[in-house]
């Protein structure tokens, strides 16, 4: 019998043999296969008379298919396609030069040619171009803005054949799950369709100019660069919101779109057409924000401290009462707004946020603290500045 080291290198030896043989095979594969396959290149292996593949049945459609295919052809020509430019300056020949600014998406308002886009698409440019989904451009004209809602309001002179308007939903009575379509322009790609869910209300978002955008619906359909000022839509086709803005640390869509409510949308730009600008209904009262924060936190309440009331002011018709300054200034705070309507308030942006929800002339209930004890006080809303 062989000894054991003999047949222990046979078996190491036999098994390094088939690993570089195998391994010699692989690369000839992958670097060198006309070596094994002499063919493999030269169209000698074909067959005669090959037929294209039988195409197999579809079918019809699933029901919810038909109805979004349904519901991008009747709003597609509802949204324009916005194109902006601006006015630079040569400094060596101080010649003026129109260039590309950017791109955005709007929706048509109404018959008389309004296009409803958001302020930040608009903003800078020396003008803006308007594309119908026919391939018609219109130079437009700004009609007024509201910076506090980053709404904007174009015109452009449409005559046959009128684009129709979206038609208008609500927003007030959404719920978290409900889908959501949006048509617009990103990145440049024109009437693009993105599916989603509503995944939250009542957001808020600090705006460009340091003002905050509040109420804003949440959505994971896909909004990128070019969708802002185009519309979200219910699965009925109806507006109910504008898409304002993404968050994302690429810059591109991560899920997270935020957009205007319809019915905020609905509630300003009556009054931008009619105006040129929106009035926000106020009380004449006066508070801030950083201050509010510290002296809720001394006095271990959850409200809105008044300091001051404007004379002549709807908050001084109503009888509310601002805070007192001691000769060693000191505040004292009388008036505390922990409630708008019965609904908690815990900043002010939300009581902004929640007034704003109202019109001039309306009559709201204050939920007030004043030395320790709940009061309601009803107060008729003025125009704001």
């Amino acid at each position: 019998m062989p000894n054991n080291g003999f047949l222990s290198r046979f078996i190491w030896t036999s098994l390094a043999a088939i690993l570089l043989a195998l391994f010699f095979h692989s690369f000839l594969y992958h670097y060198f296969p006309d070596i094994l396959h002499p063919d493999y290149f030269t169209g000698k292996d074909k067959q005669e008379n090959a037929e294209p593949r039988v195409v197999q049945a579809r079918g019809n459609l699933a029901e919810d298919e038909k109805s979004t295919i349904e519901l991008f052809e009747n709003s597609r020509d509802s949204v324009v396609f916005i194109t902006t430019r601006q006015r630079v300056m040569d400094a060596w020949t101080r010649n003026i030069f129109s260039v590309p600014s950017g791109t955005g998406s709007g929706f048509i308002w109404d018959d008389n040619g309004h296009i409803i886009t958001n302020l930040h698409v608009i903003k800078g440019a020396s003008e803006a171009i308007v594309r119908l989904a026919d391939g018609r451009d219109y130079k437009a004209s700004l009609v007024g803005a509201s910076p506090a809602h980053d709404i904007a309001v174009l015109r452009i002179g449409i005559g046959f054949q009128r684009p129709a308007p979206v038609p208008i939903g609500t927003s007030h009575d959404l719920k978290v799950g409900q889908k959501v379509f949006a048509i617009g322009n990103p990145f440049g790609l024109d009437w693009t369709l993105t599916t989603g869910i509503v995944s939250a209300l009542d957001r808020s978002l600090p705006g460009g100019d340091g003002r905050t955008i509040d109420n804003l619906i949440q959505t994971d359909a896909a909004i990128n660069p070019g969708n802002s000022g185009g519309p979200l839509l219910d699965s009925a086709g109806r507006l109910i919101g504008i898409n304002t803005a993404i968050y994302s640390p690429s810059g591109a869509s991560a899920g997270i779109g935020f957009s205007v409510p319809v019915d905020t949308v609905n509630r300003v730009v009556p009054q931008i057409i009619s105006r040129g600008k929106y009035i926000r209904p106020a009380m004449g009262i006066t508070v801030d924000s950083k201050l509010n924060n510290r002296l809720t936190q001394h006095l271990k309440v959850t409200g809105i401290v008044i300091l001051s009331i404007s004379p002549g002011s709807a908050a001084e018709a109503a009888g509310l009462q601002g805070a007192t300054i001691t000769p060693e200034g000191n505040i004292i705070a009388n008036d505390i707004i922990v409630a708008v309507e019965s609904k908690p308030i815990d900043s002010v942006e939300k009581l902004l946020a929640r007034i704003d929800s109202f019109k001039v002339g309306d009559t709201i209930t204050l939920t007030i603290l004043r030395k320790n004890e709940k009061i309601e006080v009803p107060v008729t809303l003025q125009p704001g500045e």
